[in-house]
């Protein structure tokens, strides 16, 4: 199970990093659900900095990383029913200090896609070339996306395309900690 105390703001009112804001080992649960949520981007009151806010009072646990080795170790950590996986997301740390780093969104989807029970994922791609757009949402589809959402993010549609997922994953239920037993996972 699962505490559904909501990560609490540093003093600069950003979300915390991965790990202090993630799902903790507790009693019984009151969180309803569980987000990953990844973020390679630095600007900040960004939309990865609003939808915890959005979604807390509704007993939505996201669980924030920054990086792919921050989101490996969430994964590892507990369930997830959605996952939000920005494609810019670097192997480690913050894009900002580390602009060249290598993009590691698609090991996040990789990992997750490896779980017994992957989690319907929204994926948030890059503005790219036309070229490089398809690929990476082809590479995101066959990962098992259940959608993908263009830079800049809106965030209304993000909450309605989280919204369809639970409706069609969950049938409009909060999953609790597993996901209905005839949870159909789509074929990679």
């Amino acid at each position: 199970m699962w505490s559904s105390r909501p990560a609490q703001p540093h003093s600069n009112g950003h979300p915390p990093a991965a790990g202090s804001g993630a799902p903790t080992p507790s009693g019984p649960a009151d969180a309803r659900l569980n987000l990953l949520l990844t973020y390679g981007g630095w600007q900040p009151d960004s939309w990865a900095d609003r939808l915890p806010t959005l979604l807390a009072p509704m007993g939505i646990q996201c669980a924030r990383a920054s990086g792919a080795s921050d989101a490996a170790r969430l994964i590892q950590s507990g369930p997830f029913h959605l996952a939000v996986v920005d494609l810019r997301l670097p192997l480690d740390g913050c894009a900002k200090s580390n602009p060249g780093a290598e993009e590691g969104g698609a090991r996040v989807l990789e990992l997750l896609s490896r779980l017994e029970c992957p989690p319907p994922t929204l994926v948030v791609r890059r503005n790219r070339s036309s070229r490089d757009d398809t690929r990476e949402m082809e590479a995101a589809l066959r990962a098992g996306a259940f959608a993908v959402i263009d830079q800049p993010v809106d965030l209304e549609l993000m909450l309605k395309v989280l919204s369809r997922a639970l409706q069609r994953f969950y049938r409009g239920q909060w999953p609790g900690c597993t996901p209905p037993p005839n949870r159909a996972r789509f074929p990679n």
